[in-house]
């Protein structure tokens, strides 16, 4: 694979995060997440490289170009994969926001993980090539915390996202975490902005825990009542 595609740890100094965002709606509550984190992460000192899939019209669907060979780990897949792939390996931290639809991701991002966490850069070598970053996978669920415990559905997502994608690449700094209770329907409107505060707070202490959180209260009332 091509040299731009050595590790981050090997480049830079501080923390550098590929912040991920899977919704095609820039009004929609996951969008506010990813762009409360992408300040947070700034204040800190570090550098964060925004992924918006939509935004940059990813194409989710996998053609031979970007099909894996199993005989050829060295295969060079497309411009668009290499360009995604080289974003990957700049990031000490992966950090992915999306909304929970049936229980697992979007399209947009399974296809992205399709093409771009591909043979021979993901996975399929004795040392690999993503080990030592850290990963987080910050899904928005409308229902409460409760519903996913009782039907074992909060286990299923963190077996699918942590163990086989995450872990299967060799980054064993990996954790699912969900925001619960983000459909913002049954809310009266005079008390979504509390709302969209509280779940941005929760936002910040699953991606940046012992961070003291930002002193200031979000009212503005333009999120869609959908995550």
């Amino acid at each position: 694979m091509a040299s731009d595609l050595a590790p981050a740890t090997a480049r830079a100094p501080g923390r550098h995060t590929l912040l991920v965002l899977a919704h095609p709606r820039g009004d929609s509550l996951t969008a506010r997440v990813a762009g409360r984190l992408l300040d947070r992460l700034t204040e800190g000192g570090g550098t964060v490289d925004l992924l918006d899939l939509h935004r940059e019209d990813f194409d989710p669907r996998l053609t031979p170009a970007d099909e894996p060979d199993w005989e050829n780990r060295e295969k060079e897949y497309s411009p668009e994969v290499r360009a995604q792939m080289a974003r990957v390996a700049r990031a000490h931290d992966i950090v992915v926001v999306f909304p929970v639809w049936w229980y697992s991701v979007p399209a947009v991002l399974k296809g992205w993980i399709d093409r771009v966490w591909n043979y021979g850069f993901a996975y399929g070598r004795s040392t690999p090539r993503l080990a030592g970053k850290r990963m987080i996978w910050l899904g928005l669920a409308g229902a409460d915390a409760d519903g996913w415990t009782r039907s074992g559905l909060d286990d299923a997502l963190d077996l699918q996202l942590r163990v086989g994608i995450s872990r299967f690449c060799g980054i064993d700094d990996a954790t699912v975490r969900l925001l619960h209770g983000t459909e913002l329907s049954g809310i009266p409107p005079h008390r979504r902005p509390a709302r969209v505060q509280e779940l941005l707070t929760e936002a910040e202490a699953a991606v940046l825990p012992g961070r003291p959180a930002a002193p200031r209260l979000d009212t503005s009332t333009e999120t869609r009542v959908s995550a």
